[in-house]
């Protein structure tokens, strides 16, 4: 039997009733089978990020994240936008995974899940996302991100996405990410 992929899922906002965190948490229901999706869930205990603090011995939750990010197989966002950018908690992540390496060569992808209303649809939020995964040499798998308007109406008790138009493309988007990945390694 192989071994299941690892997508770690990062949700890039640390709002309770966040949509970017129920896109995410419905990808961790819906994973095809050989799928392993596991939400990161230490954002809002990230310290600052301070250069002068990125070297042994790590902050416990900065080595913590590094080992999530270094056991994935890929990496999944899905990110708000906060005054035309990232959002400075998830943007703090970003910083800290820099200095390590571990994302270097590491797949990724992400999904926009701004809802209809939004000013300008995240767009921004995903141009600064893509700037800085080139510093951290990233992979973009282009084929498994995606813009889905996510309606905060479409969540359910369990906090994830009840629509099934918009599950179906939340599969397509973890598929794809599968076989990028199932691709690269044969």
């Amino acid at each position: 039997m192989t071994k299941p992929l690892q997508v770690l899922l990062i949700s890039g906002s640390v709002r309770a009733a966040s949509t970017n965190t129920a896109v995410l948490t419905t990808v961790q229901h819906i994973a095809p089978e050989g799928v392993r999706a596991v939400m990161y869930t230490g954002l809002a205990r990230l310290p600052h990020f301070n250069p002068d603090d990125d070297r042994d011995p790590l902050h416990p939750e900065v080595a913590a994240l590094r080992t999530h990010i270094k056991a994935a197989d890929a990496l999944l966002f899905s990110t708000p936008e906060y005054a035309g950018s990232l959002p400075g908690s998830f943007k703090n992540l970003l910083d800290w995974s820099i200095g390590g390496g571990e994302m270097n060569g590491q797949p990724v992808a992400w999904i926009n899940a701004a809802g209809c209303g939004a000013p300008t649809g995240a767009v921004d939020a995903h141009a600064t996302l893509l700037k800085v995964l080139s510093y951290t040499g990233s992979v973009v798998v282009e084929g498994a991100c995606m813009r889905l308007p996510v309606e905060r109406r479409m969540v359910g008790n369990q906090d994830t996405i009840t629509d099934p138009a918009v599950r179906t493309q939340l599969m397509v988007v973890i598929e794809q990410l599968a076989r990028h990945l199932r691709a690269a390694s044969s």
